[in-house]
């Protein structure tokens, strides 16, 4: 499956082959990152990021760039966008997926589709990506539900989203947990830290 995070090839005209544009890359992070800054940056996936993106999304991660449009307000980070193209039967498909600070999907924008429109699932469909994390409910046979007549489709759009957040997994790696500390008990008024009175 031919994957990229990136628009550049796919939207440099007004659509894709044979198919419809529905919003650009700037009214698709405009919509969703309203009176925010947008920052992009361009990251680097060596194999091993590769080898640990596609064991977190279970699909294969073929390109070695990633684009992060990360948007903050005042000062605070209110989501990460990607752009992920990739193929529904013969032709493409294009998404945003924006991740929460939290690593949780905050939105999934539909912006081109090349496939027959009748395999397009409604806009109430996607939204069942809202809030949810890159773990084993994030499946067509757990919280995501098929779409009568567009299983490829939904197929190929869960994908891109586990894609899409075990790519953020991997470029904003969690700080590791500190192991607790014993506390220490106080001693009693009166009573030496020995024990003795």
């Amino acid at each position: 499956m031919a994957t990229a995070i990136c628009l550049a090839a796919a939207l440099a005209g007004s659509a894709l082959a044979g198919g419809k544009t529905f919003l650009t890359k700037e009214e698709a992070l405009a919509l969703a990152f309203e009176g925010c800054k947008i920052e992009r940056t361009v990251e680097v996936l060596d194999l091993d990021a590769r080898k640990r993106i596609e064991k977190l999304s279970g699909s294969a991660q073929e390109r070695g760039i990633a684009y992060a449009y990360t948007a903050s307000k005042e000062g605070k980070c209110v989501g990460t966008a990607y752009f992920d193209v990739h193929r529904v039967r013969t032709m493409r498909q294009v998404l945003m997926v924006v991740v929460d600070p939290a690593g949780k999907v905050r939105r999934v924008e539909l912006l081109a589709f090349a496939e027959p429109a009748q395999f397009i699932p409604n806009s109430r469909w996607y939204g069942q990506f809202v809030g949810k994390a890159l773990d084993e409910t994030l499946s067509l046979k757990r919280d995501i539900k098929g779409v009568t007549g567009a299983t490829l489709t939904a197929r190929a759009t869960t994908q891109a989203v586990r894609r899409v957040l075990a790519i953020h997994a991997v470029l904003n790696p969690a700080p590791p947990k500190k192991a607790p500390t014993k506390k220490q008990p106080r001693p009693l008024p009166g009573v030496r830290p020995d024990g003795t009175p």
